[in-house]
Formats: structure tokens, C-alpha cells, sequence
């Protein structure tokens, strides 16, 4: 889940069509050697402030294209966590965005969003269930398939549901104004919000340490500092939510 959004609370982010949805891969950004050491030094002390820091594995978007009006094709490449520290060394156009999958899951007492432990990247902070998009194995292709697998893989690392692979579809895709990173959000079937409880409360390791269910972008603002995109997704999910029978 810590890797869903990096922006500040305020900063907009905007919608793009759903439909003709297709990736390319890339050749990671290159660095000049003044570069690499210092991303090195700053991911040393990165992990000495939290050592659960993991180097892993994530999506880094390049660009989105669109070669006609019906498509966009997303410019991806392979990086790892610790080349985020780029957006302390280059103008905010020349650094990669991240590629992110996060869950709507409704219930009879609105959508789940859960707080940020200690452990992840964004301490304390609101998000949907999610976390950043982990590249497919080498010389296999990125797809919104394998996006799917993520998000359902996500929600039941944050929250214990567990959910048929399919059963989650591509609901709203969001690109951060700043460095361009893209969400992609998945609409889940409606679950009770008891059933979640008691899922969240059984996990022995928690990505998420509180659970919350808000049904407006007003709700989730009292709760404390959220990612970027919820007050979006919810604004967006509210209308669609009142004028959307038998979902």
C-alpha cells in the first residue's frame, strides 16, 4: 500500500478514459554517475529513518500517449523504490511517475480506506486499499490484467478480503499533475463492513493500522491527511453512486 500517491493532499490530479488502455514497455531513465550517487545516498538515509524500507521492484511511468482518440498507450519502464529520490534532483517534467493500483470497496457504511502504519512509506496518511504496481517477470507484458492481479493481491495483504481475480473492474484512472504518476482504481463487489472488520482485526501484520468507512470526500478530510486522489475518487464515486441502480 505505501506507495499510492506522493503528492501533496492539494494537488489535483485528472481522469482519463478507461477504454483503450494499452502499455509499452521502456528503457529505465538514464542517470549521469553524479546522479546514481546520490540517489544511492539518499536511499541510505532513507532506511536508516525506516528500516523496513524495501528496494523493490515498481512500474515507473513514463508518459501516457494518445496515438488515436479511442486510445492511450502508457509508457512504462522497470525502476526500483530507491529512484523516487530523483524528485529531490530533477525539475518535476523530467522525473518518472510511479504506477499505482488502488480497490473501491463499498459497503452498507461506504467505502473502505485505511491509514498508513508505521512500516509503509506514507505514515498516517488515508488511502484507498493499494499499494504501487510491481512489474511483471522479465520479457512479460504489463496489461491491466496483471494490474487486476495486484489490486486483488493488495486487498488481501491490507485488509484480509479475498476476492475472485476477476471479480474487481477498472473503475477510474487518475494522472498526478506533478511527476505524472498514474492510479488505477478498481471497483470491487459490495462486501458487509463487518465481514471487513473482522478480516482487517485477524491480519497479524498491518499495512493498515485503522480501518474507516466514509461515504463523501468530507468524511475522509476528518479523518486526517489522505492521498491526493481519494477527495477525487469519492467526489466521483458519490455521483456515480446516486445515480447508479443494481450495481
Amino acid at each position: 500500500m505505501s506507495g499510492s500517491g506522493s503528492a501533496p493532499a492539494a494537488e489535483p490530479v485528472a481522469f482519463v478514459d478507461t477504454e483503450g488502455i494499452g502499455f509499452a514497455e521502456c528503457p529505465p531513465p538514464s542517470l549521469s554517475p553524479e546522479e546514481r550517487r546520490e540517489v544511492d545516498r539518499l536511499w541510505v538515509r532513507t532506511t536508516a529513518r525506516n528500516p523496513a524500507t524495501f528496494d523493490g521492484p515498481l512500474v515507473a511511468s513514463l508518459g501516457l500517449d494518445r496515438p488515436a482518440p479511442e486510445r492511450c498507450t502508457v509508457r512504462w519502464a522497470r525502476m526500483t523504490y530507491r529512484y523516487r529520490a530523483l524528485r529531490a534532483l530533477r525539475p518535476a517534467e523530467e522525473v518518472p511517475g510511479s504506477v499505482f493500483v488502488t480497490v473501491l470497496l463499498p459497503t452498507d457504511e461506504g467505502l473502505v480506506v485505511g491509514r498508513g502504519s508505521a512500516a509503509t512509506a506514507a505514515p498516517g496518511r488515508w488511502t484507498l486499499p493499494g499499494g504501487a504496481a510491481e512489474p511483471p517477470p522479465p520479457g512479460a507484458l504489463l496489461d491491466l490484467a496483471v494490474l487486476r492481479r495486484h489490486a486483488v493481491r493488495e486487498l488481501a495483504e491490507e485488509l484480509g478480503v479475498r476476492l475472485p481475480e476477476n471479480a474487481p473492474r477498472l473503475w477510474a484512472v487518475t494522472r498526478q499533475a506533478r511527476f505524472g504518476s498514474l492510479g488505477f482504481h478498481f471497483l470491487a463487489p459490495a462486501l458487509p463492513a463487518a465481514l471487513v472488520r473482522r478480516r482487517h482485526a485477524a491480519l497479524t501484520e498491518d499495512e493498515l493500522d485503522a480501518i474507516a468507512f466514509v461515504s463523501s470526500s468530507t468524511e475522509a478530510a476528518l479523518l486526517g491527511p489522505g492521498a491526493d486522489y481519494l477527495p477525487q475518487l469519492l467526489d466521483r464515486y458519490d455521483r456515480y453512486d446516486r445515480s447508479t441502480e443494481n450495481r
